[in-house]
Parts: C-alpha cells; structure tokens; sequence
C-alpha cells in the first residue's frame, strides 16, 4: 500500500511518498520539500502561485518514488480548534457486556453530532469505564453494573478545510485523509512505548507549535497555536536592529538556552539594517540568549497552560519529545527538562523506514508523519465493523440489525 503525505506549512511545502508493506513495515520512496512563504499565519496570500508549487512539488514526488499520485493524506494545522471531551453510559443492567451495549451507548453520545460551522478531524473512543474501573481494550464479555465510554474529538473551523481541500481537488487530488497536524508529528517521532507510557510530544515549526499527547496508545490530545521559532528570528531583528537573514544566522549558529561565563566575552558581527555595504554592529553571545530564552519559555508556557487548561496535568506524564525547526536550539531539551519535570528528548524522523539519513532531521517530521497515517487505526473498530457488515448484508441485513438493536433498546 502506498501513502502519499503532504504539508503545506508556512516556511515550505513537502510531500512524503510512503510505501506500507503486509508485514507493517515501512519503506520511504521519496521526500521532497521546496522553500515557500505564500502562507503567512496558515493564511494563502497567492492562491494560483500555492497551487503551481504543489503541482511541481507533486510531479517531482512522483519521479523520485516512480509513483503515479493520485490521493493524498492532507496535514492540517489545528488552530483555532476544539477539544471535546465527552461520555455516555449505562446503568443497573447488570449483564455481560455485548457490542450492542457499545452501540448503544454510542448513538447515545454526542459521537454522531454534527456541527455546521466545524469539521470533525478526529473522533474516537478514549476509553471504557466499568464500575469505577478504566479498561482501554473493549469490555465485551465483562460483566458491569455500570457502564461508561469515554471519546475525545478534535473539531476545526470548516473555512480551514475548504480551502486546503479546494487547492488539492484544483490538481485533480483526491483527498484520503484530512490529519491533525500535532498527530502527524508524533507518527513520525514516537515509539510504541512512548506511546503506551504516555509522551508528550511538541512540534515547534516555523509559525506553529503543535502539541500531540499519547498515552495507553491512545491519541488523547491535540493541539496547535501561532508561535513558533518564526517569531524567534524576528525577535532578534528587532532586538540588535540586523537584517532578517543575520537574525536566523544568529540563531541557528549562536543562540543557546544554556548559559555560560564565556557568552559575554564571545563577540559576533552582525550587518545594520540600514543596508549599508560594510557597516556593521558587534554583539555577545549573551544579548542573544537574551532574546532567544524569554521567546523559548512563553512558547513551551503555552503548551504547558494548555495541558492544564485540559486537565490533563493530572496524568503526571513524564515524557516529552521535541521536535520541529526550534527543536534544534542548542540546550531547549534541558530548559524543557526545568519547565516540565519530564524526560525530554529530540524528536527525529524514526530510523526503520528512512531510506536516507539526510532525511533525518525534525523539520520534516510533519510530512513524513503524515505519510504514515492510517484512518484504520484511529477508527473505532466496532462501527467500521458494523459499517461494513452493513454494506455486504444489504437493506436486508441492515434492517435485521435494526430491529434487533430496536428489541434491544426497549427491553435491556
């Protein structure tokens, strides 16, 4: 099977060619990214220009994977987007436990509910309670007093959708699935373990930050805000008055969140900004500290704030991966050790299915994450199940279900 993931971030377009063999493993055929500033803050500023690079981006993915493209998974940043945690159960039938119970409580939930204005990314069962007690595997053939399902949904304004989808259908391509950015960067980043145990994992991208929370290999949490190491860059323009290309220099090849005794002493030239040939500025190592640190705490305060927000400060996890553009500043692991109380590691592209190790760098985790995406896995099985039973039987066995969930429903 092969999977095609395309990014449209604000800094530049890439596309991930990903062939999933029977046996799970994953082989890379083709990674291509072309530098782009057409979208400022996930706004499209030229329509026709966005559309003729993805084009070119696509074509050129096709003859590095020798893949004709006709779908593809669609990154979708989620800003702007909301959260919903909710449940439905049932009480006092003291029985075992079948998939009609499920279904019950399914259709009893808001997990069908529709909203005009939004588009729902992602819907899925969290969790099961039953009598107090938390299964995260179907209870089927338990037997409960009391039973409970826990979902979680990530809605996004529909406005956000239709115009991505509106520059893919444009090229003739299909759309298989549409995925939450903060999830597509941790497919690309964590292991199993991670997560299982539970990890936290914060994609810190060029106009973006995106937070991804896993844990009993559940996707939990989702999110994306407007700050990223963008704002890093231009922070320091501001701050030692230099150009926008000195300050991303500065940057990448000088900036540290670790202090030390030999910053005030280590001089850097920078250019003005006034644009004069030959005229420039001489600064420390320490006045850019200065402006990187408070730029780095606000942004991971954020995330920190939105984990509250969500209560979900609570599950105590102890695991971060960084990873994105700002996951490569020198000492930000550390710092995000001091902010979080966790283990904190970088987050690169995972080793089993890159073909080259050029590849391996946190900047094209969104892309390649994408490519890995499988909305088999993060469906609820036992509706894809019925959807398909549903769709083999015919009107038939459609309404034979039917009445039988009616019995059902009016003798439990």
């Amino acid at each position: 099977m092969i999977k095609v993931g395309l990014n449209i971030g604000n800094s530049k377009i890439s596309c991930a060619v990903s062939e999933i063999k029977n046996d799970k493993k994953i082989k890379l055929l083709s990674y291509q990214n072309f530098a782009s500033d057409i979208l400022k803050k996930n706004i499209i500023t030229n329509f026709d220009n966005l559309t003729s690079e993805i084009k070119i981006l696509l074509s050129e993915a096709e003859k590095n994977s020798q893949t004709k493209i006709n779908s593809i998974n669609l990154n979708v940043p989620t800003n702007d987007s909301i959260s919903k945690y909710y449940d439905a159960e049932i009480e006092n039938f003291e029985k075992e436990i079948n998939d009609l119970d499920i279904k019950k409580i399914i259709n009893k939930s808001e997990y069908f509910n529709k909203d005009d204005d939004y588009f729902q990314i992602f819907n899925k069962i969290n969790g099961y309670v039953l009598d107090d007690n938390i299964l995260f595997d179907s209870p089927i053939g338990n037997y409960a007093n009391n039973l409970k399902i826990l979902f979680y949904k990530i809605l996004i304004p529909n406005k956000n959708v239709k115009t991505y989808k509106n520059i893919v259908e444009n090229l003739g391509i299909s759309i298989d699935s549409y995925v939450p950015s903060p999830l597509a960067s941790s497919l690309a980043t964590l292991s199993v373990d991670e997560k299982n145990i539970g990890t936290i994992c914060i994609d810190l991208g060029h106009s973006n930050t995106s937070i991804a929370i896993f844990e009993n290999n559940n996707f939990i949490y989702g999110d994306s805000f407007l700050v990223g190491s963008n704002n890093i860059t231009n922070d320091l323009a501001r701050g030692v008055s230099t150009t926008i290309d000195s300050a991303e220099r500065l940057k990448t090849l000088y900036s540290s969140l670790i202090s030390s005794p030999s910053d005030e002493y280590e001089i850097i030239e920078i250019p003005i900004i006034s644009g004069e040939d030959g005229q420039f500025n001489q600064i420390n190592k320490l006045k850019i500290n200065s402006i990187v640190k408070p730029r780095v705490e606000e942004t991971l305060e954020i995330v920190w704030q939105k984990i509250k927000q969500n209560n979900l400060h609570k599950k105590q996890i102890k695991n971060v991966v960084l990873t994105g553009g700002g996951s490569q500043l020198e000492g930000i692991s550390q710092y995000a050790e001091l902010i979080f109380s966790s283990n904190v590691r970088i987050g690169y592209p995972k080793d089993d299915f890159l073909s080259e190790q050029n590849i391996r760098n946190p900047s094209y985790v969104d892309a390649l994450g994408c490519s890995l995406y499988d909305s088999s896995e993060f469906s609820d099985k036992i509706i894809a199940k019925q959807g398909k039973k549903e769709k083999k039987l015919g009107f038939k066995g459609f309404f034979s279900w039917l009445d039988q969930y009616i019995w059902y429903t009016y003798n439990i």
